[in-house]
């Protein structure tokens, strides 16, 4: 017998195994593919918490894989933070199936340690976690989510004390800990009515959701004037069966744009999504339903957000009155500008624009325009959060940050992405641009003609299960070993390979090291200000390629664009096979 074996027979003959995970394991005892894939590893806990499918097994989101990760949590804390269980931590959760029951979960682990814990009594959105934590003072924060996964995901992220995603360091101590914990079924918790009992237990109603919305309503660029003025532009919201809605109507409502149209099929929480393929501002079927109310409205600008409302997609007509959604980097580079155009110049010196380096270099020559320097992190929001939490001891004011997955800050009040905050500012930017008589297609134009027409593309690959992991770690083996030297004929200038920390000069093989942390994720600068970055995924079984470069017209920048993924598509399909 395996050991993978061993463990489903643990889980299997567990007396007091919770009722529906007993169910779906009677209906998978014949099939031994899926079994093994349920229990042939625990489910990986990252460096921002853990992702997966919900269902029995230690590979699965379940109570019991929950309650072993905040068993782990629950010792980090009490022994590396002060005053843990008087401070507490604050949990909210989103949309998803089993999402409440696991925030409860949580609870009641903590609980057992005598760790306060504050949940949100409705779903809430991932940014307004992210501020709870700073408004609360808790020494941690967890959101119950899978973001924009599809409906039989489900996640656990962890929050430290700052508002941000906990960093690799953290994240190592906290694995460490979870590693400790030999037995899943048996972890110990308290019952609710105990936590409430001995006032372990506190309900969030609306303080926070309201402290947030004053804050929100600080981010704005137009003049007191302005703002107060009722605005004519048509808008068409959809928060894609999520969390967003009541943030999103009642920030652009202190705004006082009374021209909001709703989605109302999607207005409502759904873990089905039903509605959609894929609930991700990304993918542009999400927007379909949208375009549809915008076309019967007229409306000026369509805005969606992903399940956990961290994510925001934006959509204008194009000149042939068809409505486009922006990608990320557009929109993206697009707020930038606008921020950078209504602040005061006297605080550039000292600002900063934080971006992952895989985002577009058009954010850099936007920021280079107002002698704002720019800061490259590693992929994933968790790192800016860490730089802003930085500029405390250092003086360095934070003024935006964004990645191309269409994740975007305006103010370091809450410390992950917002996308009720982009919200707001992709509305007045829309609203100022009218007032100019420019779309914001129009307006990203004006910085393509003063910048260089830079466009970037990604594509991945999904190779689920056991044996789409091997593949993804041979894909990463083989190029790392025999890098690229030109790629579709154009030639490459430096390596950087972020699991070693060094960045190799190709023409005179100098060596450089990478100031980040460690990373599984190649990338490859090339000649004519390009750039490919392969990567595998932190949270879904894909590997992702990037690419990015600088033409000399649209067209142009399009031709590249395709070569390299041409190219890219060509190796990685050779090296699977």
């Amino acid at each position: 017998m395996g050991k993978w074996e061993q463990i489903y027979e643990k889980w299997n003959s567990f007396k007091t195994l919770d009722d529906s995970l007993k169910t779906e394991l009677h209906k998978s005892k014949d099939n031994k593919a899926a079994l093994e894939d349920a229990f042939y590893r625990e489910l990986t806990f990252g460096t921002g918490g853990m992702r997966g499918v919900l269902g029995p097994g230690i590979n699965r989101m379940n109570i019991y894989t929950v309650r072993k990760a905040v068993n782990g949590l629950a010792s980090y804390l009490l022994a590396n933070k002060v005053n843990v269980r008087d401070r507490g931590v604050v949990i909210a959760y989103d949309s998803r199936y089993m999402s409440p029951e696991f925030a409860l979960e949580s609870a009641k682990v903590l609980g057992f340690y005598g760790i306060k814990t504050h949940i949100f009594e409705t779903l809430r959105p991932t940014p307004l976690l992210s501020f709870a934590v700073r408004y609360l003072s808790t020494a941690a924060g967890i959101m119950i989510t899978a973001s924009h996964n599809p409906p039989e995901y489900n996640g656990f992220k962890v929050y430290n004390e700052t508002g941000g995603q906990i960093i690799p360091e953290e994240a190592s101590q906290i694995i460490e800990a979870i590693g400790q914990t030999e037995d899943e079924l048996t972890v110990p918790y308290m019952e609710k009515a105990e936590l409430e009992e001995q006032s372990l237990l506190n309900w969030l109603g609306n303080e926070v959701d309201n402290a947030y919305l004053e804050r929100l309503d600080q981010i704005t660029k137009m003049s007191p004037e302005v703002q107060l003025m009722e605005k004519d532009l048509r808008i068409v919201f959809t928060p894609l069966h999520g969390t967003a809605y009541n943030l999103v109507t009642k920030g652009l409502k202190q705004l006082h744009f009374p021209n909001v149209s709703i989605v109302e099929e999607q207005a409502k929480p759904d873990p089905e999504f039903s509605t959609v393929e894929s609930p991700n501002p990304e993918e542009h079927q999400a927007f379909k339903m949208a375009i549809e109310l915008g076309k019967t409205n007229d409306a000026d600008i369509l805005l969606g957000t992903d399940p956990d409302a961290d994510r925001l997609g934006v959509a204008v007509k194009n000149k042939d009155g068809e409505y486009q959604v922006l990608t990320g980097n557009q929109l993206g580079s697009l707020l930038l500008d606008y921020i950078l155009t209504h602040s005061d110049p006297h605080i550039f010196q000292n600002s900063r624009m934080i971006k992952t380096v895989v985002t577009t270099e058009l954010g850099k020559a936007i920021a280079n325009a107002y002698h704002v320097k720019t800061i490259d992190t590693l992929t994933g929001f968790k790192f800016i959060g860490e730089k802003i939490a930085n500029f405390d001891s250092t003086g360095e004011t934070f003024i935006f940050g964004f990645e191309e997955s269409y994740g975007y800050l305006i103010s370091s009040f809450v410390r992950d992405k917002d996308a009720v905050q982009a919200a707001m500012m992709a509305t007045e930017m829309a609203y100022y641009w009218k007032q100019q008589g420019k779309t914001l297609l129009e307006a990203l134009d004006v910085l393509y003609a003063k910048h260089g027409f830079y466009l970037e593309g990604m594509s991945s690959l999904t190779l689920k299960g056991k044996e789409g992991s091997a593949k993804i770690a041979k894909i990463m083996d083989e190029i790392r070993t025999d890098p690229y030297q030109e790629i579709a004929g154009i030639k490459v200038e430096k390596v950087e390979d972020y699991l070693t920390s060094e960045r190799v000069i190709a023409a005179t093989n100098d060596k450089e090291v990478i100031e980040l942390p460690q990373e599984n994720m190649m990338k490859f600068i090339l000649e004519q200000d390009g750039w490919v970055c392969l990567r595998p995924s932190g949270t879904e079984p894909k590997i992702k390629c990037y690419y990015g470069v600088r033409g000399n017209s649209h067209e142009d920048s399009k031709r590249l664009l395709s070569s390299l993924k041409e190219k890219m598509d060509q190796r990685i399909s050779e090296i699977v096979k």
